[in-house]
């Protein structure tokens, strides 16, 4: 790793022009150490949808100052930059793409049992990290066990499952600031990590080069706050229905009954499993008004009558809002797991959360799938879904954007 956190160290300026022709990008990146061009990379090799296009230009990057200043270049050749970690959250336009991909390698990792101290460069596979941590002991990311992906990606959309995110455990992130052109470790308070957000997300304020997370050291979880999962861990009771938040299990069990859940649901990456060709949970669960919330109930009510309506799964929010669940209501609105059934692209057959490319889709087709769920949710229920990943030249309202 090749800075120590510290929250009081000032930022290091990353040396490079603040503009430059854009035929001079190539040579500007070549004379940059920790990096080598990959002129075979395409998105659809390098994500876990498996479609998308190619860029003008690809490099891999060995280290955060190397990432920064890569970054650093192509902003200053005006230039469009991606940023790719493991690929798990992002749909990307089909053909060419006047862009240029900025891979984050796997920078090492860095445990300090004593503390619970756990220091992850960018491009690490995140569920090593996870599996690392737990075989040390360490608590606190055995829920997120499974989810694909690098580390890099987890604080910029407070990535989350099972009753635990990112930001219950994330100290500090090391930011390459593209405004100012300095890389600098910056505090998680100011990301304004919530649900499913922080403020790197949609933006092009920074890149995350390396995280910090604080773990407990006593073997054991973080509190279980999901039923599904400690029922499956044999709790008698649910902590999502009694308020009891306190019940902790050893840190290996956890994570075993998450992979286990994860995987009867295809959200496990599994090359021969077309299920997990995906972005994993493609829509956000939606925040609404109680109001909303009533009337999608009352819709429920007359498609399928009061007792299906009665199961619809409701979590208080902040501000007075509740949250619901997207996979429910996709399924309500008349999207089944294996919707529509056939072709390139159809919901899995085990999660109604989860478009899947069942082996030849295009990122049109993609698109098309997402477009006709969150319209037919909305039109059926009164509820408008909202796509957790990130699109690259394209989005859901066009099958292809520029």
């Amino acid at each position: 790793m090749s800075h120590t956190p510290s929250p009081h160290s000032p930022a290091t300026p990353v040396d490079t022009p603040a503009e430059i022709p854009p035929d001079k990008l190539e040579e500007a990146l070549r004379t940059v150490g920790d990096l080598s061009f990959d002129p075979d990379f395409t998105f659809a090799s390098a994500t876990s949808l498996r479609c998308g296009g190619a860029p003008r230009l690809a490099v891999r990057c060995r280290t955060a100052e190397a990432l920064a200043t890569a970054v650093g270049l192509v902003d200053a050749a005006g230039k469009k930059c991606v940023v790719v970690g493991g690929g798990s959250n992002m749909v990307v336009a089909d053909g060419e793409l006047d862009v240029v991909a900025v891979i984050a390698a796997d920078t090492g990792l860095h445990v300090d049992c004593a503390s619970g101290t756990v220091i992850a460069g960018a491009g690490a596979t995140w569920d090593d990290v996870v599996a690392t941590a737990v075989g040390k002991g360490l608590g606190g990311i055995e829920a997120l066990s499974g989810i694909p992906g690098s580390a890099g990606a987890t604080p910029v959309q407070n990535v989350g499952a099972y009753g635990a995110e990112i930001a219950d455990v994330l100290v500090s992130v090391e930011l390459y600031d593209r405004e100012n052109r300095t890389l600098s470790w910056v505090p998680a308070a100011d990301l304004d990590l919530a649900y499913r957000y922080s403020n790197l997300k949609h933006t092009a304020r920074g890149v995350v080069c390396a995280i910090e997370l604080k773990l407990s050291t006593d073997g054991l979880s973080a509190p279980l706050r999901y039923g599904e999962l400690a029922r499956r861990l044999g709790a008698e009771k649910d902590p999502a229905s009694t308020g009891a938040k306190t019940l902790r299990f050893p840190v290996a069990e956890v994570r075993q009954a998450v992979l286990d859940l994860r995987r009867g649901k295809g959200m496990v990456l599994d090359s021969g499993d077309h299920d997990t060709w995906s972005a994993g949970s493609f829509f956000t669960n939606p925040i609404v008004d109680e109001h909303v919330a009533d009337l999608a109930a009352d819709k429920v009510a007359a498609l399928h009558g009061e007792k299906e309506s009665s199961t619809m799964p409701r979590f208080a929010a902040p501000g007075g809002k509740v949250k619901l669940s997207a996979a429910w209501l996709i399924e309500r609105a008349g999207y089944p797991k294996g919707y529509p059934g056939k072709g390139p692209a159809t919901l899995s057959t085990k999660h109604t959360l989860a478009l899947t490319n069942r082996g030849r889709a295009t990122t049109a087709d993609i698109a098309a799938l997402a477009r006709e769920i969150r319209d037919g949710v909305k039109a059926r229920l009164g509820v408008e879904l909202v796509p957790e990943p990130v699109w690259i030249g394209t989005g859901i309202n066009d099958a292809q954007a520029s």
